[in-house]
């Protein structure tokens, strides 16, 4: 008997609808379904993104939900976001998006499943499956505060703007360039201006500021299931070796604690730098996660 008949994939073109759905089974481990979470909450009641398929999935066995996934990133190559979920279930969505006739090119999430279905989608199109970078999920169970530096961290407002939306679309280039990868040219190209604006009005981007002059930023996501995700941290090459992101991520982070959240943020495997902060700070690794291309040969 072939056991992919025992999974259900039901596709939700709405998010509340899959909130309503998937609650129980984000809820149970909210740190790592962090991205889910709190990606769709802000999608609730929100125009939703064009121009590729946009869907979220639930995967039943026996009548619960035993994996969860989406496909909303507003960025090339639009790619799924994959949680733990049975393999079996993994290749059945594979073979579910090809028989749509769906165009796949990358899978981002936790490991296995993303490595899993990237190789099942090139299986099936002819094409070759790779990682293209390799992350680690961490969360926080307690501070361990770092050596006091110059300067305080403060809220961004309007007026950061156009610091703020440079820095939001110069990390992932300068992300790569650190960890020794070629940067995709279209990475952070869908940090519009009014996309880093709402985040700002929202209270989720702070700057480190020494004697007026801003040196480094950190944001956060909005608190989903009780977590906050940490992110993006950028410090500009001239400020780097100074503490500031060890010393923003730590008041960002003790912020989130002293409100009743968790704390997690995630790192590039290939910078040993990013890791060695965080784990000084307290961080703990809980799973490591992949984002992975499909391409022709």
């Amino acid at each position: 008997m072939d056991d992919r008949a025992t999974f259900e994939l039901t596709f939700h073109a709405d998010p509340a609808e899959f909130l309503d759905v998937a609650a129980e089974h984000l809820a149970a481990d909210p740190v790592l379904c962090t991205v889910i979470a709190s990606v769709t909450e802000g999608m609730v009641g929100q125009e939703l993104p064009t121009g590729f398929p946009c869907w979220w999935l639930t995967v039943h066995e026996g009548g619960r939900v035993v994996g969860v996934a989406m496909r909303t990133a507003p960025f090339r190559p639009h790619p799924i976001y994959l949680l733990p979920m049975p393999s079996a279930a993994v290749l059945e969505l594979a073979r579910a998006l090809h028989a749509r006739g769906e165009q796949v090119d990358g899978v981002n999430g936790a490991l296995p499943g993303a490595v899993e279905m990237g190789e099942e989608i090139a299986r099936l199109t002819g094409r070759t499956a790779s990682i293209g970078e390799s992350q680690r999920l961490f969360d926080l169970p307690q501070l361990i505060p770092p050596a006091p530096v110059p300067g305080a961290l403060r809220t961004a407002g309007e007026g950061d703007l156009p610091v703020c939306g440079a820095w939001f679309r110069a990390f992932h280039a300068d992300a790569a360039a650190q960890a020794g990868r070629t940067s995709d040219p279209h990475a952070g190209e869908h940090f519009t201006d009014d996309d880093v604006l709402a985040r700002i009005e929202a209270g989720h981007v702070h700057l480190w500021e020494v004697e007026g002059d801003v040196v480094h930023l950190t944001g956060h996501s909005a608190p989903a299931f009780g977590v906050v995700r940490v992110g993006p941290v950028y410090t500009p090459a001239e400020h780097r070796g100074r503490g500031y992101a060890s010393a923003a991520v730590a008041e960002v982070s003790e912020r989130a604690l002293a409100a009743g959240h968790r704390a997690c943020l995630f790192t590039d495997r290939a910078n040993p730098t990013s890791n060695r902060i965080y784990e000084a700070l307290g961080y703990r690794h809980l799973a490591d996660m992949a984002a992975v291309l499909v391409t022709s040969r």
